[in-house]
Parts: C-alpha cells; sequence; structure tokens
C-alpha cells in the first residue's frame, strides 16, 4: 500500500526543514498534534535552544508540536508508540509475525488510547502500519 502524504502535511514538513534545518519526512498527525520524526543524534538540535524552534513551529501552524526520536526497528516500539501517546502511557507492546498489541493496563487507559469515536485508535493504527508494517491491536 503506498503512503501518501497530504499538501497540509508537505508544507508543514518544508516549515520543520526551514526552521531547523534539518529534513524529515516523518510527520505525524496524532491528537490534534503535528509530531515529526527525527534521527536520535539531531533531536536536540531540531528543538533548539530553549525549545526555540517547537515554539515557532506552533506559532505558525497554530497547533501542538513536538518532536520525537524516530524508532530503530520493531525493538524500540514501545518508547516510540509512548512518546507518540504522551501524556498518556500503556503498561506493554508485544508483537508477532502480523500484529503489535498494547496491553493498557485499564479500562481508563484504554478509553484513551482509543478516543471518541475510536480517533485515536484509528491515527495510532496507522502510525503503526506505516513505521512497523502491522496492523494494532489494543487489549
Amino acid at each position: 500500500m503506498a503512503n501518501t502524504i497530504q499538501m497540509q502535511d508537505l508544507r508543514y514538513l518544508n516549515l520543520f526543514a526551514e526552521v531547523t534545518r534539518i529534513n524529515t519526512r516523518h510527520l505525524i498527525q496524532y491528537n490534534n498534534t503535528c509530531i515529526f520524526c527525527v534521527p536520535k543524534l539531531l533531536l536536540s538540535k531540531a528543538i533548539g535552544r530553549n525549545s526555540e524552534n517547537i515554539k515557532r513551529i506552533s506559532q505558525v501552524i497554530k497547533k501542538r508540536v513536538r518532536i520525537i526520536p524516530m524508532p530503530l526497528g520493531i525493538q524500540h516500539a514501545k518508547d516510540f508508540l509512548l512518546a507518540v501517546v504522551a501524556p498518556s502511557s500503556f503498561k506493554d507492546v508485544e508483537f508477532n509475525e502480523t500484529e503489535l498489541i498494547i496491553t493498557a493496563g485499564g479500562t481508563q487507559t484504554r478509553a484513551t488510547l482509543f478516543g471518541r469515536n475510536k480517533t485515536r485508535f484509528i491515527e495510532l493504527q496507522k502510525v503503526v502500519r506505516d513505521f512497523f508494517d502491522k496492523d494494532l491491536k489494543i487489549v
């Protein structure tokens, strides 16, 4: 399945590159927040001194902005997904050949991960499919 990039996402990526001087093609829209993924070594450069870059981008696009490190593989899935859903959290992540299973831990956490009308679940499902090429299941 080919990933399509929306024109608005392309504008956000270009703005990010202009402000931070770092090119990335990983933008996640989750819970009305723009999350940019960069290599771990470039994380502090992307954030900027006193979070100047984040504040500047957020001011222009009028959305919350976060910058997180890119996962190096499926073994980093838990840390990556915790960064995406922050400030929410979950207990554990397991994976098999076809799916990635998130253990929520409680009904409140599970409800937070699903969101109203499954909106957050659908957004998180897209993230898992794009980065790890697996289906998502929350238990």
